[in-house]
């Protein structure tokens, strides 16, 4: 099956500075995808170049089929890009911003309204639709964005940190329709700086540092780099007073409470298993080479 998303050795500098450095990546149809990275690490040029607002110095990339470089047009039809910042006019509606992107997108009056309605719906914006923008939420906002993105509906759904700036409860509700999106077969493609974001929502993330992929896969397999579970024993203030390695299992976990039980001390267990945080934080702080998982 053809990749959604295809870039091999893509290179990009802004004067004189490398940004990407041989980028080399691969999504595939329907896969929620995340790319992780800290800031100026070049997720966002990765996403202009993917969509056709920036081009690539060196290196190839193909989205639905189409050459970014050679037929950018094409690419433009198959994708939608929600991103850092929201797109909406904050002087019309919930309904007049989706009906005004359709009929620009070439959808007859009539059914750009159609649209508009289904869209309403599945977006969870109904009780919404007639309050200007201005008085939406950050995320009641972030979802009318999404929203516009599906007049036409894309193969591809690119979204540059989604979520910044939107409280707790809206996030999860974002989470929910993003997922929702990818379970009906749309390919997504996500940036983010919430590292429980890609944990929760993405089927591979990869890790962007020094303009290249340093380690790529799913979350649990970018875990398992940098360590086993550990049971950690605390006293009652809180402190630790031991640690022991366990690789998880029920076996492993009575074999090493048997060793903390030798250390004759009281207090609570606990199972501290690595996080996402610990990859990041493991794998941009040194020059690593890279990952890969089959």
């Amino acid at each position: 099956m053809e990749p959604a998303i295809d870039v091999v050795g893509l290179r990009k500098q802004y004067g004189g500075s490398p940004v990407l450095a041989g980028l080399d990546l691969r999504v595939e149809p329907g896969e929620v995808f995340a790319l992780l990275g800290s800031n100026g690490a070049g997720k966002t040029t990765t996403i202009s170049i993917l969509t056709t607002l920036v081009r690539a110095d060196a290196g190839s990339a193909s989205v639905a089929g189409c050459d970014v470089a050679r037929d950018p047009v094409g690419v433009r039809q198959r994708i939608a890009l929600t991103g850092q910042s929201t797109a909406v006019d904050d002087a019309l509606n919930g309904t007049e911003n989706l009906v005004m992107l359709g009929r620009l997108s070439g959808l007859p009056p009539r059914a750009a309204r159609r649209r508009a309605a289904e869209l309403l719906e599945r977006f969870g914006l109904t009780d919404a639709a007639g309050r200007r923008v201005r008085t939406y939420s950050g995320g009641t906002r972030r979802r009318l964005d999404l929203a516009l993105s599906f007049v036409v509906a894309p193969q591809v759904l690119f979204l540059d940190e989604p979520t910044t700036g939107v409280d707790p409860r809206s996030r999860l509700d974002l989470w929910e329709t993003i997922r929702g999106l990818a379970d009906a077969g749309t390919t997504v493609f996500l940036t983010t700086q919430y590292l429980e974001e890609a944990d929760r929502l993405a089927d591979r993330i990869a890790v962007l540092d020094g303009g290249r992929i340093v380690a790529e896969g799913t979350s649990a397999q970018l875990k398992a780099l940098v360590g086993t579970d550990t049971l950690v024993l605390q006293d009652a203030a809180g402190d630790v007073i031991a640690e022991e390695a366990t690789d998880g299992t029920i076996a492993g976990i009575r074999a090493a409470l048997d060793r903390l039980e030798r250390t004759d001390a009281g207090g609570a267990v606990s199972l501290r298993r690595p996080t996402l945080d610990d990859v990041f934080l493991s794998l941009t702080a040194t020059d690593e080479t890279v990952k890969e998982f089959a």
